[in-house]
Order: structure tokens, then sequence, then C-alpha cells
């Protein structure tokens, strides 16, 4: 069960991940680099908007 406590844990965690994960790999054979890095760049943006991360301050 690779570290979770119980199958059910295992499993809210998979149905979940099973959603977002693909949002993180594209289909990289099928694009050049220029174009990986690109959209990576999107999807990282989206995500921090998803999240709430981007109006966040660093704290340094």
């Amino acid at each position: 069960m690779k570290g979770f406590r119980s199958v059910g844990g295992a499993q809210r965690f998979l149905s979940a991940f099973s959603g977002i994960s693909p949002h993180f790999r594209p289909r990289r054979h099928l694009m050049p680099a220029h174009h990986y890095r690109a959209e990576m760049t999107v999807r990282f943006a989206i995500w921090e908007q998803i999240t709430g991360v981007a109006g966040l301050a660093t704290a340094a």
C-alpha cells in the first residue's frame, strides 16, 4: 500500500489524484521541447490560480 494507513485512504488519494495527474503529464513525445515548456508554464499558472497559490506572498 506504499505508506497508506488503510485501503480506503489509498483509494481516496488515488481517486483525487487521477483527475489531477493528467494535467501535469502532457504527451511529451508528441511535441517539441519548446512547446512542452510553454505548455507546462501555462498548466502551472492555471494550477496556481485554482489552488490560490498565485495570490500568496512568499516568505523569504
